[in-house]
């Protein structure tokens, strides 16, 4: 692989906040549900609803937060979100001892964490950008990734024992105090940070065509306009098909718990390994030929599950059809985030990231209810199968030919941040 490369005492306190961000948010994944379950006594259309509301309404919230963003010092908005996060789910446990919690208040809890994450990316993007050097960039991105597979190979195994031990509010805790953790790492990040400057008549102020323009700047790009479809697409095919293969696996075929948490547990391995992956095959092929190739293969493996059988053969299925999604995810992740960032002028980042962020979210909603419904008529597995049938066509949004990145007429050079004395 290499000698490891260092980026630096600045990236390494941002890669610390993320990693302890990400790991309190992997601790309490299912915690919501299971407050909504075994404390409000909440059905499943209810569970449903806080799942899908929590996407739909907190996307809608962020519509307005990446203009905002774009325009202000990155570093002070990342640590807002955090502490706004913080806040927010810290007023589910103080509820919660003192009898008070509600499934509205869950539901409120959701969208703020919502459109604080779609904030907090699109300025952490932007962030990112300016503190690498852009020959860096991939290496970053692969230490963030190969980081999220971590917390998720670890996080919920841990959450769920916490659960089990101390109940489901304790989880909401460690994921308010990782957020807590994370401000403080951005704190010490140090630094000066120039402040965006909005030229033109209408200075610093929010216009309307603002909200439009990450979208705008997506939709007109040659490179960027096909990756958005692809991913876009792709993110809302597995998480629409991941609750219903979980019904298949735990009510139809009798799996045990044990069993499902293995079988979406152990796979995360591939993420390290493909995150790993992802730099020295980028020196090798290139990057587009890396990235066009893990996207093809990452859409190979998701009609596997529909074949499911019960016993061990069909764990050993799941098993390896995650595995081999997992992995290509691993390489294809990282490649395209650093694609993306490359290019993407410096004074459009955030809103791009928000207009994508608040895409996938949306849509990821808006398929899960439907594919809930699917499921209802035709059944758990042919929802499955028609998901896996669907994300076979998704190569064919990955672009066809390198693109190199385009600078618009007027626009600035990157700025670095400077570094502390």
């Amino acid at each position: 692989m290499g000698v490891r490369r260092s980026l630096g005492r600045q990236f390494g306190w941002l890669w610390a906040s993320y990693a302890v961000s990400t790991l309190g948010t992997r601790l309490a994944f299912d915690a919501f549900p299971l407050i909504a379950v075994l404390v409000l006594h909440a059905g499943p259309a209810e569970v449903s609803l806080l799942a899908a509301a929590g996407l739909a309404v907190g996307a809608a919230v962020a519509v307005p937060l990446g203009p905002w963003v774009e325009f202000r010092r990155k570093r002070p908005v990342m640590v807002a979100m955090d502490l706004a996060r913080c806040v927010a789910l810290m007023s589910v446990p103080a509820a919660y001892a003192l009898g008070l919690l509600s499934f509205v208040q869950l539901l409120v809890v959701s969208v703020v964490v919502g459109a604080a994450d779609i904030a907090f990316n699109a300025a952490s993007g932007a962030y990112l950008k300016a503190l690498v050097r852009p020959e860096d960039l991939l290496v970053a991105n692969g230490r963030f990734e190969s980081t999220n597979w971590t917390a998720t190979v670890l996080g919920p195994p841990v959450g769920t024992a916490s659960i089990g031990l101390f109940g489901p509010a304790m989880t909401v805790v460690a994921d308010a105090v990782s957020y807590l953790l994370s401000a403080a790492g951005l704190g010490a990040i140090g630094g000066r940070e120039p402040r965006p400057v909005r030229t033109g008549a209408h200075g610093a102020r929010l216009r309307p065509g603002d909200l439009l323009e990450g979208w705008r700047y997506i939709l007109t790009h040659p490179a960027l306009r096909p990756l958005f479809f692809n991913t876009v697409l792709v993110s809302g095919l597995i998480m629409a098909a991941s609750p219903l293969l979980a019904v298949l696996m735990l009510g139809d075929l009798g799996f045990a718990p044990w069993q499902y948490g293995l079988a979406f547990g152990l796979p995360c391995v591939g993420g390290l390994i493909g995150s790993r992956l992802a730099r020295p095959l980028v020196e090798r092929f290139g990057r587009h030929k890396v990235m066009l190739t893990a996207g093809t293969l990452r859409a190979c493996w998701s009609l596997g599950p529909a074949f499911i059988r019960p016993g061990v053969a069909g764990l050993v299925l799941v098993i390896v059809v995650e595995l081999g999604l997992i992995t290509c995810m691993g390489v294809f992740n990282p490649v395209f985030a650093t694609y993306r960032l490359d290019h993407v002028p410096t004074n459009r980042i955030a809103r791009t990231l928000s207009a994508w962020s608040v895409t996938s979210k949306a849509t990821v909603a808006a398929m899960t209810g439907l594919w809930g419904l699917l499921a209802g008529i035709a059944g758990p597995r042919t929802a499955i199968a028609l998901a896996g049938l669907l994300m076979l066509t998704t190569p064919l949004l990955l672009p066809r030919h390198a693109h190199t990145p385009r600078r618009e007429p007027g626009a600035a050079p990157d700025t670095p941040l400077v570094a502390a004395d």
